[in-house]
C-alpha cells in the first residue's frame, strides 16, 4: 500500500509542475464543452427559402406570410430566367416554392391545387425537416383558410415528455460529459505511462520489487484524482452556462460518474502500456477514444442507426452506457431502475481494461 501511496504522490507531483499538462488537463476540457455544446445543433434553423408567386393575389401572399411566420426559414430573393433552380444549384436557398397562376382561383372554385417545392436534398435530414416543416405550414394554412373537414375522426393529442420546452442543451450538453471525460482523463494517463518509457525510467520500474499492480495502481489512483477534479469543473459550468440541472438522484450520477472516470484512466493505461511514444498514445486516444465515443455512443446519432457489424462495436464503448447515466440525471431522473444495466457495462469495461493492463505490464519486468 506505501509503494501505491509513494507512486500516487509521485505522479501527481510531476503533473503539477508539467504546465502543459494542466492546460491539457483543464483548459482544454472547458473549451471542448464550449465548442460542442455551443456548435452542435440538431434542429435546423434559419433555412434560405425563395419563393416564385406566379398568383400575386392576397391568398398566395397569406400562404407565403404563413412560410416565414414559422422563423424555420428565412426570404432570399434571386433573379434570371429561373430563379428557383438556379438559386438551389448556386447555393443560395436551400428551398424553393412555386406558386401556381391559378393558385387563388382553384381554391376558391373547390379544385385541387399543386404548389411546386424544391429541396436541396444534399443533406438528407436537413431535406426531411424541411419537408415536414412545409407540409405543418400548408397544413396550419388550409385549416386557418377553412379548407379542411370540420370535424376530424382521429385528432392526436401531442405531450412533449421529460423535455417539452424543446431545449437542445438538455440533450448535448450531457452527451458532451461522456466524450470529455472519456478522452481527457484517458489522454494524461496514457501519455504518463508511456513518458516512463520515453525516460528510460521505466526500466528501474521493471528491475524494482514494484508489482504491475502497484505500479498501475499508483498511476490510476492519481489520475483518477485529476478525472475528478475535470469532472466537477465540466459539469458545474455546464451547469452555469446551459443552464443544465440535475433531475435525477445524485447518488447515482456520482457513482457512475466515478466508475466511468476508472475507465478512462484504465484505458488511457493501457494505451500507455501499449504505445512506445508520446505521438502513439496520443493518436491512439484520438482514433480508438475520441472518434469512437463521438460517433458509435449515442452523443450525436441514434444507435440503431447504425449499421451491422459495426453496430456491434457500440457495446464495448463506455461512454455510450455513460451518456445513458448523464442524461438520465438531467433529462429523464427515472432513477437506478433505467440504468442498472449501464452500471453493469461499465464496471466489466473497466475491469477489462485494467486486467490487459496489468499482464502486458508484468510481462515485460525482469521475473524477479
Amino acid at each position: 500500500m506505501k509503494r501505491i501511496i509513494a507512486q500516487c504522490i509521485k505522479e501527481i507531483a510531476q503533473f503539477r509542475r508539467d504546465r502543459l499538462t494542466l492546460a491539457l488537463a483543464f483548459l482544454l476540457p472547458f473549451i471542448t464543452l464550449l465548442i460542442f455544446g455551443f456548435a452542435i445543433r440538431l434542429e435546423s434553423k434559419d433555412i434560405p427559402l425563395i419563393v416564385q408567386d406566379f398568383s400575386h393575389t392576397n391568398l398566395s401572399n397569406s400562404y407565403i406570410e404563413r412560410l416565414y411566420a414559422t422563423n424555420q426559414f428565412i426570404p432570399k430573393q434571386w433573379s434570371g430566367n429561373n430563379p428557383t433552380t438556379d438559386a438551389i444549384d448556386k447555393g443560395i436557398a436551400k428551398v424553393a416554392v412555386i406558386i401556381p397562376p391559378d393558385f387563388s382561383r382553384d381554391i376558391k372554385a373547390g379544385r385541387n391545387t399543386k404548389i411546386q417545392v424544391l429541396i436541396d436534398a444534399t443533406d438528407v435530414n436537413n431535406a426531411r425537416v424541411i419537408r415536414g416543416s412545409i407540409q405543418q405550414v400548408t397544413n396550419f394554412f388550409m385549416k386557418d383558410q377553412k379548407l379542411l373537414p370540420k370535424q376530424y375522426l382521429i385528432t392526436p393529442k401531442i405531450r412533449l415528455w421529460f423535455n417539452p420546452g424543446r431545449i437542445e442543451a438538455l440533450y448535448i450538453v450531457p452527451g458532451v460529459y461522456g466524450v470529455v471525460l472519456w478522452i481527457f482523463p484517458s489522454l494524461l494517463a496514457a501519455i504518463a505511462m508511456v513518458r516512463e518509457k520515453e525516460k528510460g525510467t521505466i526500466v528501474q520500474v521493471y528491475a524494482s520489487n514494484i508489482t504491475a499492480t502497484e505500479l498501475l495502481l499508483g498511476k490510476g489512483i492519481a489520475y483518477l484524482l485529476i478525472a475528478i477534479i475535470e469532472a466537477l469543473i465540466v459539469m458545474i459550468l455546464g451547469a452555469i452556462i446551459f443552464q443544465v440541472g440535475l433531475v435525477g438522484n445524485p447518488i447515482i450520477l456520482i457513482l457512475g460518474t466515478l466508475i466511468f472516470l476508472i475507465d478512462s484512466v484504465c484505458f488511457g493505461l493501457f494505451l500507455g502500456v501499449r504505445s512506445s511514444n508520446q505521438n502513439a498514445a496520443v493518436q491512439g486516444v484520438a482514433l480508438v477514444g475520441f472518434i469512437t465515443s463521438l460517433l458509435l455512443s449515442g452523443f450525436i446519432y441514434p444507435l440503431n442507426n447504425i449499421p451491422f457489424p459495426i453496430s456491434l462495436t457500440t457495446n464495448v464503448i463506455p461512454s455510450r452506457y455513460f451518456i445513458d447515466i448523464t442524461r438520465d440525471a438531467f433529462v429523464r431522473g427515472t432513477g437506478f431502475g433505467g440504468v442498472w444495466f449501464d452500471f453493469v457495462m461499465l464496471i466489466t469495461l473497466g475491469l477489462f481494461f485494467f486486467n490487459i493492463s496489468r499482464k502486458l505490464l508484468s510481462k515485460m519486468q525482469l521475473p524477479s
